[in-house]
């Protein structure tokens, strides 16, 4: 309540109400704190909850993790385990630095609890983040690391493109999302048609395989779009058996407008994915439909809509191993990640 109440409306009167300008100062200030340990201890004891699981081999403690696209750059990993995050995973990543689609690119729809954005894998570029991961360290959870395709590489060059991120950030990676479903990059979702996605993981299996060098390789998840049809997405999970993908998220933004309260109806018109609460039916779906089509067998991160401790419970139920958060904690700040954590933990 009280960041709903004080701190949030304070930061956006600030931010002259632009969205994105919040999310830069919100960072910035992450990115300081994460450099203070007593700080980051004092945060901890707030908001850090035990409820211990393990999914893909890795030991996660607790089942609620940051989402991509809140960290592109790893700029505050520190910060987001003190802050009650039982895993990170930054990104979405790209071989090539790029400064993303022109802005504004982020708008907030208050009614809907909802987010449209067209970033665009606005990132400094795969080196770059090694070099960040090199310098500060990885954080003391499991760190996940989203990878997508350079606005700039054509597609018939995406497998190459996806491997120079592969390749620069395998050392620090727990996993690997393969992000194959923003609507913000052009032609991206057609790497979820079967040809396309046989080949991308193909060759992202054995690359992994071959830098971990007799080892067991590092994890390759696969982030699927809300919007595939259940015959889509009944195809997607083949490939995914066939080329032994370790585990799905599940889902990324929609494109679909369902569910908006009516004084966000013209805001939404605005090109890009939509988030939060208009999406929760949905993911639920695609989390119920994959664990059914896969008997279990296949791990999930269910992310989208989870604005609450009863959404999050509803997620798992459904068939998730862990959840992500995004929307919810841009809109609602900390507190909801505690709320979430101890909910799980009380159950």
């Amino acid at each position: 309540m009280f960041f709903d109440k004080i701190v949030r409306p304070a930061m956006y009167r600030l931010g002259k109400n632009d969205p994105e300008v919040v999310h830069e100062r919100t960072l910035t200030a992450l990115s300081r704190v994460s450099a203070l340990p007593p700080v980051l201890k004092a945060l901890r004891r707030v908001y850090g909850t035990d409820a211990p699981t393990t999914v893909l081999g890795l030991r996660f403690p607790n089942p609620v993790g940051l989402a991509a696209g809140m960290d592109k750059n790893g700029r505050a990993l520190h910060a987001w385990p003190a802050l009650g995050f039982g895993f990170v995973e930054v990104g979405t990543v790209t071989g090539l630095p790029q400064p993303g689609n022109p802005k504004p690119r982020l708008f907030t729809l208050g009614e809907s609890t909802a987010i449209v954005n067209r970033m665009g894998f606005n990132n400094a570029g795969a080196a770059a983040l090694a070099e960040r991961l090199k310098t500060t360290g990885k954080p003391d959870v499991p760190l996940g690391i989203s990878i997508g395709k350079s606005k700039a590489a054509a597609l018939e060059d995406a497998v190459a493109d996806y491997q120079i991120s592969l390749k620069a950030l395998y050392p620090y990676a727990d996993y690997f999302a393969i992000n194959v479903s923003s609507p913000n990059t052009p032609g991206l979702r057609a790497l979820q048609d079967r040809s396309a996605l046989t080949e991308l993981l193909s060759e992202l299996q054995t690359t992994a395989k071959t830098l971990a060098q007799g080892e067991r390789p590092a994890p390759l998840l696969v982030k699927v779009a809300p919007d595939l049809t259940d015959d889509a997405l009944a195809e997607l999970l083949e490939v995914c058996e066939e080329q032994d993908v370790s585990g799905l998220i599940a889902t990324n933004t929609t494109l679909s407008r369902n569910g908006l309260a009516p004084a966000d109806v013209r805001v939404g018109e605005e090109a890009g994915g939509l988030s939060g609460r208009p999406l929760t039916g949905r993911a639920l779906e695609v989390v119920r439909f994959v664990h059914k089509q896969t008997d279990g067998e296949l791990p999930i991160i269910g992310v989208g809509g989870i604005l609450g401790p009863d959404d999050a419970q509803r997620m798992l139920d459904a068939g998730a191993s862990l959840v992500q958060l995004y929307t919810g904690f841009a809109l609602s700040g900390p507190g909801l990640v505690r709320r979430i954590t101890r909910g799980l933990a009380a159950h």
